[in-house]
């Protein structure tokens, strides 16, 4: 027996010897370096300003955490959150917050900073989420119980994924004593990395957090280096002064694919890209006849854009809505029909074309917009390439400030519905206008129990985007990325449909 408790006593030893180990080896070492495609604006270091779209996750993932996000595996991982559950009449959902977890700052994360966070939001969606949430209740300080006005079949998918930053979490403390501007400029979450230093237009480090509850990153030092133009992201990636770099395209692209310790990574699933037609409700302009949207939509030659800009990867579409996404209706391709387009426009009474005016990009994507501007001026639609920095053009978009045309584009998680919320509806976040029949049949499906009549009434909306040609969808692009011989992982493609690096805590450095 003495023997047994002798042998029970060392085996304990060894235990806590190797977990002493195993925890030694675990500390944080070296630097990780991104060369990302824009500028990193510090509305992206606050989730509550969060727009319907993924850029702004690319840090979020980093400094924050949510109650429910998408991870490895999972679409909606329990996180701050340990466990929710829903009442049978869906009008209450009741959160369980996972235990000793702390912001950088040192402080507890507790139910009223759940609450604090879900009514201080005012990005993307927010009036949506306002008028179903009846109210957020700290029950304790690890159980919070959001209450709906009416059952709401979407609130899990608004509340925990990206298609929202709702149901990510800051310090209630710290906010109400610096402020939301000096939130901005230094920010503090319960996220794997802490903020460092920010430097506007060149950088942003970040410091490993050893405490994270899932486990403590593997590399020291985060770094995002701001390099708008994709050849020298490339070539920072060859000469070694990158370990990852974002969106690098077309030849570009394939010098990757040649390049001996270089790897080419497509990224994707939840992205589309489309030319928005701004000017459709202005009754004065062309756009407002179906038959010149219809043009434009015929105009454009898809594959050969797919060839040169994503080495054939990208997929060609006629939808803003992944296909991959809930509810998702499966529109019929636009053919590139020049001749039809110019027949279209001669019935609509532009024979001759006319002069559109601008269409507006963002520089990482004002090559794809020149092509398509091309493709257009073919057939008579005489447009210039307006290029404006990635978070100028946002700003812009949401303040309903842009004009004529301008390339748009999401990678936002969500479904049909959410999708359609952001840029469909009249009162959406990115639209400029709309349509009574397409904001009644929403109204409608967000209220309908029965999920086959609610995908039906889900998918009339789409067809009716369709037939309409309210947009100009393009692709659901292969985002293309690069990284170095030192990664050992570079957390792409980790988390499904996520374009980026994520999670941040399970990037490597091959050992030395």
């Amino acid at each position: 027996m003495t023997f047994v408790r002798g042998l029970f006593t060392a085996l304990l030893v060894l235990m806590v010897s190797t977990a002493g180990t195993s925890v030694a080896i675990a500390t944080p070492e070296g630097q990780m370096t991104w060369a990302v495609h824009i500028s990193l604006a510090p509305t992206w270091f606050d989730p509550a300003e969060t727009q319907g779209i993924i850029t702004p996750f690319m840090v979020l993932y980093a400094l924050h955490d949510a109650m429910v996000k998408p991870m490895p595996g999972n679409a909606m991982a329990p996180s701050l959150a340990e466990s929710w559950s829903a009442t049978k009449d869906g009008l209450t959902y009741d959160f369980v917050l996972r235990q000793g977890v702390k912001f950088h700052n040192g402080d507890s994360v507790t139910a009223e900073d759940v609450k604090f966070s879900f009514e201080r939001y005012r990005g993307a969606a927010h009036k949506t989420l306002k008028d179903h949430v009846a109210g957020v209740d700290a029950v304790d300080p690890r159980r919070v119980r959001i209450r709906l006005k009416q059952p709401w079949p979407d609130f899990m998918t608004y509340y925990g994924s990206p298609a929202t930053g709702a149901g990510w979490i800051v310090p209630k403390k710290y906010v109400e004593k610096v402020g939301d501007e000096g939130f901005k400029k230094l920010p503090i979450g319960a996220g794997p990395y802490r903020f460092v230093s920010f430097t506007p237009g060149v950088e942003l480090v970040l410091e490993a957090h050893e405490q994270y509850w899932r486990k403590a990153p593997s590399v020291r030092r985060l770094m995002f280096k701001v390099v708008p133009d994709a050849s020298t992201r490339l070539a920072m990636l060859k000469r070694g002064e990158a370990d990852i770099g974002y969106s690098i395209r077309g030849a570009l692209a394939e010098e990757i694919r040649r390049t001996p310790g270089l790897t080419l990574k497509a990224t994707g699933g939840a992205f589309t890209e489309w030319i928005t037609i701004i000017d459709q409700w202005d009754p004065k302009s062309p756009w407002a006849d179906r038959r010149v949207r219809l043009a434009a939509n015929l105009a454009i030659n898809r594959p050969a854009i797919n060839e040169a800009e994503y080495l054939g990867l990208a997929k060609a579409t006629s939808s803003i809505i992944p296909s991959a996404f809930d509810f998702a209706w499966p529109a019929p391709l636009y053919p590139r029909d020049p001749q039809r387009a110019k027949q279209l426009l001669a019935e609509a009474g532009y024979p001759n074309g006319f002069d559109a005016g601008l269409i507006s990009a963002d520089f990482v994507y004002v090559s794809i917009a020149e092509v398509v501007a091309n493709y257009l001026q073919a057939v008579g639609i005489r447009i210039k390439v307006q290029p404006l920095e990635r978070a100028a053009l946002i700003k812009a978009n949401q303040e309903k400030k842009l004009k004529n045309l301008y390339r748009g584009g999401s990678a936002a998680f969500g479904n049909a519905a959410t999708r359609i919320e952001a840029f469909v509806l009249s009162d959406g976040m990115f639209a400029y206008g709309g349509y009574p029949d397409i904001d009644g049949l929403f109204r409608e499906q967000a209220s309908e129990p029965d999920r086959k009549k609610r995908e039906a009434i889900l998918h009339r909306i789409q067809q009716l985007m369709y037939d309409k040609a309210v947009f100009a969808p393009l692709f659901e692009p292969a985002f293309l990325n690069g990284f170095g011989p030192r990664v050992a992982e570079s957390g792409l493609g980790l988390i499904n449909y996520h374009g980026y690096s994520a999670p941040y805590e399970d990037v490597k450095l091959k050992a030395r």
